[in-house]
C-alpha cells in the first residue's frame, strides 16, 4: 500500500530541495584582488605571501577557512585587535571575494616574504629626545600578559587638547616606554607598594604622532586621521622594519578618541593640573 503524502508534506519537501539546490554566491575575483592590493597586503602579501613571520601565508588557503574566520573575527567571537578591526569593516561580499582570491594564488615555500608597503615602512615621527623634561607622565599599565610595566607620556598639545575637551591637533605626540618587569623566584612580577610592577629592563619605545597630511598615503580602512607610529630601542633609534599596518588597524576602531587608548586617563590628569 502507498503512503499518503499530505499536501503540506509535499510542499515542505519542496521547499527543503529547493533550499539544498540554492548556489553559494559567486566570488568575484577581480573585486577580491583589488581589495587584497588595497589593504590585505599591507600584511598578507598581494600574492598571499606575507611580510613577517608571525603573519599567515594566505596563498591557496581553503575558501571556506578563510571565510569562516574572516566571519568569526567580524562578529567577534574569535579575538584579534589587529584582523578583528579589519574583518568589521568587510561586507559579506567583501569576505567571499576576498576568501576566492586568496585561494586562487599559487603557495610558496616558507622562507619567502613580501615586500611591505614603503608607505606603511617610512613615518614622520622623529624620537622626543627631551620628552622626559616637556611631557607629561599621566598612566602606569601593567601588562601581566607579557610580564611588563609601562609609561606613557603626552606632550604639551596633547595635554591641551585633553584639558579643553577637544579633539587630538596636529602637533600632538604620544610616548610609549615598555619595561620588562623584575621577576621572583617562581618568575611571577614583583609589584611595588603603588600596586604596579616594578621595572627591571627597558624593552623599547612605541611613539604616535599626527601632522597634516600624514596619513594621506595609507589605505582608508587602515588609515587613523593622520597617525603616524614608530618603534625605538633603548638607544633611541628608530627599529627597522616596523609595519604600521598593525598599529594602525590596533588603533582605527578608536575615531571617537583620537583614535588614542588612554584618553580617559590623560583627560582626568590634564584638567587635574
Amino acid at each position: 500500500m502507498k503512503p499518503i503524502l499530505r499536501t503540506s508534506s509535499v510542499l515542505a519537501l519542496l521547499s527543503c530541495s529547493a533550499l539544498a539546490q540554492t548556489p553559494p554566491p559567486k566570488a568575484d575575483l577581480a573585486a577580491g584582488k583589488a581589495k587584497v592590493e588595497s589593504v590585505c597586503a599591507a600584511c598578507h602579501g598581494a600574492n598571499g605571501i606575507s611580510v613577517a613571520d608571525n603573519i599567515p601565508n594566505l596563498a591557496g588557503q581553503r575558501v571556506a577557512y578563510l571565510e569562516a574566520q574572516l566571519r568569526a573575527l567580524k562578529s567577534g567571537t574569535r579575538k584579534n585587535p589587529v584582523m578583528g578591526a579589519i574583518a568589521a569593516q568587510l561586507g559579506n561580499d567583501e569576505i567571499t571575494n576576498v576568501a576566492a582570491y586568496f585561494n586562487s594564488l599559487q603557495t610558496a615555500p616558507a622562507t619567502d616574504k613580501s615586500a611591505q608597503f614603503p608607505a606603511l615602512v617610512k613615518t614622520n615621527v622623529a624620537f622626543p629626545e627631551n620628552y622626559k623634561s616637556t611631557f607629561t607622565m599621566y598612566q602606569t599599565v601593567n601588562r601581566p600578559d607579557i610580564n611588563q610595566v609601562r609609561y606613557l607620556w603626552a606632550n604639551p598639545v596633547a595635554v591641551q587638547a585633553a584639558r579643553d575637551g577637544k579633539p587630538m591637533p596636529h602637533g600632538a605626540v604620544f610616548v610609549l616606554e615598555q619595561h620588562a618587569a623584575k621577576l621572583d623566584a617562581e618568575r611571577k612580577p614583583v609589584t611595588g607598594s603603588d600596586g604596579y610592577y616594578v621595572a627591571d629592563r627597558f624593552v623599547a619605545f612605541a611613539v604616535m604622532g599626527t601632522g597634516q597630511g600624514w596619513g594621506e598615503a595609507f589605505p582608508e580602512m587602515l588609515r587613523n586621521g593622520d597617525w603616524n607610529y614608530a618603534v625605538f630601542g633603548p638607544d633611541m633609534k628608530p627599529r627597522a622594519g616596523v609595519n604600521q599596518a598593525e598599529c594602525l588597524a590596533c588603533h582605527k576602531p578608536l575615531d571617537k578618541t583620537s583614535f588614542v587608548f588612554s584618553l580617559e586617563p590623560m583627560v582626568k590628569v590634564a584638567k587635574a593640573r
